[in-house]
């Protein structure tokens, strides 16, 4: 488990919106710690493919005419000039660009008619978790993904493009938009299986060892997992609309990929589930186990005062120092072996206490469990 600060730290940053109440639809306003922006676009044929940085948007417009699938990638919000020139190239309505730069959108497809805006949530940070909000626009002849930040899981797709790897060059924009939804959605797994190491690491710490820091990490875990709840069950729903809906930048062969993000979508809602219930459970757990530890440490004690009773009370009876002059008042005071009797029926006492207590099973917590 986490011994440092940073595993309660929280998640997501709190919910803030760019534009004042009752601005202007469609306002543009870069976010207060947005990253600098920089483009990078990647064209491609069957047999051709040209990657680039692009500084100049003026040159878009010639490479969407050249090549059959453009594919646009913008890291970092900062430069809203930019943003509205791509908004403006590509015919993107100024109500998606403004979703774009408030960055708690859920998980969602919105058709435009010449395209479609498509929302998705990237793993950037397991601890915290920390979600990049990716953006897509899909077209006919381009894709257009936008990035909070530099960074991301689509490396593998870029390597695919690069080597003519599987059937990717020999698709269009649909297809190279369900390959990039499938490396964000893959980006979940590792996720998944570091959340399950740490749950195995808990309740082996649950069992062994409890710490008071336990509450806080399934706390914070299990509000993690109810994240990623909530964006699997909004990204299925979204992916179920492409494929049932009958969008024409989607082809029918597309939306047999896509089922197999839905498919993906599943696994992850049906792992979460599961951890969820385990947090409950070990939370319980813990509980339960630091109630019999407590009932354990009572149990000692109150074992030692009943022992410390009996000799507590002859030690009183024979500390009363009443007059021997008469046979009644304690005739041991002056007996040559009355302190060798004292000690002596005390500690037979002590003894026979301790074998009762053991035959009832008080002292071996293993006979008391067979018990």
């Amino acid at each position: 488990m986490p011994t440092d600060d940073v595993s309660l730290m929280p998640a997501d940053p709190p919910f803030r919106r760019q534009t004042k109440p009752g601005a202007m639809p469609g306002t543009i306003i870069a976010p207060s710690d947005a990253e600098q922006t920089r483009i990078t676009v990647i064209c491609f044929s069957a047999t051709e493919m040209l990657e680039q940085p692009l500084t100049d948007l003026g040159q878009l417009t010639d490479l969407l005419e050249r090549w059959p699938v453009t594919w646009v990638n913008v890291d970092g919000l900062s430069n809203t000039e930019m943003l509205d020139g791509l908004a403006g190239l590509f015919g993107i309505h100024r109500l998606s660009m403004e979703d774009v730069v408030h960055l708690h959108q859920r998980p969602k497809v919105e058709n435009y008619g010449d395209y479609l805006y498509l929302v998705a949530r990237m793993i950037e940070d397991h601890d915290p978790l920390r979600t990049d909000q990716t953006s897509l626009f899909i077209g006919r002849k381009f894709l257009l993904t936008i990035q909070e930040r530099p960074g991301d899981c689509l490396e593998p797709v870029r390597t695919r493009l690069r080597t003519k790897a599987g059937r990717i060059r020999q698709t269009g924009a649909d297809y190279l938009a369900y390959a990039v939804l499938d490396a964000v959605l893959d980006g979940y797994f590792p996720l998944i299986e570091l959340y399950s190491d740490r749950l195995e690491t808990i309740d082996e710490a649950v069992t062994n060892a409890p710490s008071p820091r336990i509450i806080p990490e399934l706390h914070r875990l299990r509000g993690n997992l109810l994240q990623v709840r909530k964006m699997m069950i909004a990204q299925r729903d979204a992916l179920n609309e492409m494929i049932r809906d009958d969008f024409p930048m989607i082809t029918s062969e597309t939306r047999l990929y896509l089922r197999d993000c839905v498919d993906h979508t599943a696994q992850i809602l049906d792992v979460v589930e599961t951890f969820r219930e385990m947090c409950s459970d070990l939370r319980d757990y813990y509980l339960s186990q630091i109630s019999y530890r407590m009932n354990q440490i009572m149990k000692v004690l109150t074992i030692l005062s009943t022992i410390f009773l009996p000799l507590g009370f002859i030690t009183g009876l024979y500390g009363m120092n009443f007059d021997v002059t008469h046979p009644l008042n304690m005739p041991e005071l002056r007996w040559a072996y009355g302190y060798p009797f004292a000690l002596g029926l005390m500690t037979a006492t002590t003894i026979g206490l301790t074998i009762y207590m053991y035959r009832r099973g008080w002292l071996d917590s293993s006979q008391e469990k067979r018990r």
